[in-house]
């Protein structure tokens, strides 16, 4: 465990924006609306695929195989089952599970971490009545008299980690039935304080202007693999993959970046440590109409310019006649007087 601790704590990450193109594939996130897991079919759960390459092209995948190609990035789910999604840029997502079952235990959809406050709620089927809830921890019934259907874990301590269950007596028309729910595994992070990182290059901060595209990129200098990449935005979750890249940006991605790197140790799979980056402020600037407004001034003025000279030219030629004969029939004039 020392030894783990050592290689945590020496985790460093460099978190750097530029103007270039994408290297390299980056994991596809799929988000779940309402935030919970696994999701439940009444609810009418919506899910979203985020990732690189056009939301257009996005390929689904249900019950491990595909499903829906080149589909929407978003849907409203209708049929129970296990969900992943990527795009032809990145890799696939990890799954999310819609179930439609007389008795469901929840967990919020989010990174637990050490000290944190979350809740596990048992759910009857279209929030049926249930009673005499007991929950299991690694199979093993935690006692105690339950109150209502939902349990709190406060503070998060690397314990708490581990598959979770809940049984209750549900009930369906004028009977009461026994179930006992499909389990959900609870990962608790370790926060790890980080050593010598950076950002490169510095000030953390730039400015860009609305239309352009940054690229955003996490490395870990020193680390255990898997390690696993999670953007950021304003402290609120949005991508993961060591690549964030965002396209044609406008004023709404203004803010705070921050890259999470995690690894898994150990041999029991409940150990993870994880390293913070510095936060990058990038402020985006709309273009200035005043610009666009002067050069089309400026391109008008000098076609309604050349316009006039054309115009004025037209004028003269169907005046005057050919300015050369002009001159010809001027000069016989000089030379041979006033003609009677």
């Amino acid at each position: 465990m020392a030894g783990d601790s050592k290689m945590a704590r020496s985790m460093a990450l460099l978190l750097w924006a530029q103007t270039l193109g994408l290297a390299g594939a980056q994991t596809t996130q799929l988000l779940v609306e309402p935030p919970w897991r696994p999701a439940v079919l009444w609810d009418r759960v919506t899910l979203t695929c985020q990732g690189l390459g056009t939301a257009g092209a996005t390929t689904w995948y249900k019950d491990g195989q595909r499903w829906w190609q080149k589909g929407p990035d978003h849907f409203t789910v209708t049929e129970s089952g296990t969900y992943q999604c990527d795009r032809p840029s990145s890799v696939l997502s990890s799954p999310m599970r819609i179930l439609n079952e007389r008795l469901v235990l929840q967990l919020e959809a989010r990174m637990l971490m050490e000290g944190d406050r979350v809740t596990l709620r048992c759910r009857g089927w279209q929030d049926g009545t249930v009673t005499g809830v007991r929950f299991y921890h690694k199979e093993k019934d935690l006692g105690g008299p339950i109150k209502g259907t939902e349990l709190s874990l406060s503070p998060l301590q690397l314990h708490h980690s581990g598959r979770y269950r809940c049984g209750g007596w549900v009930k369906s028309g004028p009977s009461l039935w026994w179930e006992k729910s499909a389990a959900v595994t609870v990962t608790v992070t370790v926060h790890v304080p980080v050593a010598n990182a950076t950002i490169t290059p510095g000030p953390l901060s730039h400015q860009v202007r609305a239309g352009d595209n940054v690229t955003l990129r996490c490395l870990v200098q020193v680390g255990s693999d898997p390690v696993t990449f999670t953007w950021l935005h304003n402290g609120q979750e949005v991508a993961r993959g060591p690549i964030l890249e965002l396209g044609d940006i406008d004023v709404g991605h203004s803010g705070t970046y921050q890259c999470v790197a995690t690894n898994q140790l150990g041999q029991d799979g409940q150990r993870m440590f994880q390293a913070l980056s510095p936060e990058l402020a990038l402020e985006v600037t709309r273009r200035s109409p005043w610009v666009t407004v002067a050069v089309n001034a400026g391109r008008t003025l000098l076609f309604l310019v050349l316009l006039l000279a054309v115009i004025g030219g037209c004028h003269w030629w169907h005046h005057w006649g050919s300015p050369f004969t002009t001159s010809r029939q001027v000069t016989n004039m000089v030379l041979s007087g006033p003609q009677e």
